[in-house]
């Protein structure tokens, strides 16, 4: 697929991805014969679990990290599931946290509706 239907597939602008291929998140991106980059499926599934990666907080350095080990392949799988449970209990913490302000918020929406006039 050309660029702009990946863009659209991803969410992701043209330049997030050059930007992305540049850091070396998307190694081995195919070119057509006129020179255009030609994405596969799973150069689209890749970018999906990037994006997740960033929107639960994991930041670009480790999601490089994991991209570089993920290339070494399968003698790196123990490392990669170390990484993603780090991952997700730093994500669980805070959402627990997050859980505690949204209490917080809501007690205190309480209460100014409380103090209205009846």
């Amino acid at each position: 697929m050309n660029m702009r239907t990946f863009s659209a597939q991803t969410g992701l602008s043209a330049h997030t991805i050059r930007y992305y291929e540049k850091l070396g998140l998307l190694p081995g991106i195919q070119r057509n014969a006129s020179g255009h980059r030609a994405f596969t499926t799973q150069d689209l599934e890749w970018v999906r679990f990037i994006v997740r990666l960033k929107d639960t907080g994991m930041s670009l350095d480790d999601i490089l990290t994991y991209s570089r080990l993920r290339a070494l392949g399968s003698t790196t799988l123990a490392s990669r599931q170390k990484m993603l449970e780090q991952h997700r209990d730093a994500l669980r913490a805070r959402i627990e946290n997050e859980q505690l302000h949204l209490v917080a918020l809501e007690a205190k929406i309480q209460h100014y509706q409380s103090l209205k006039p009846a």
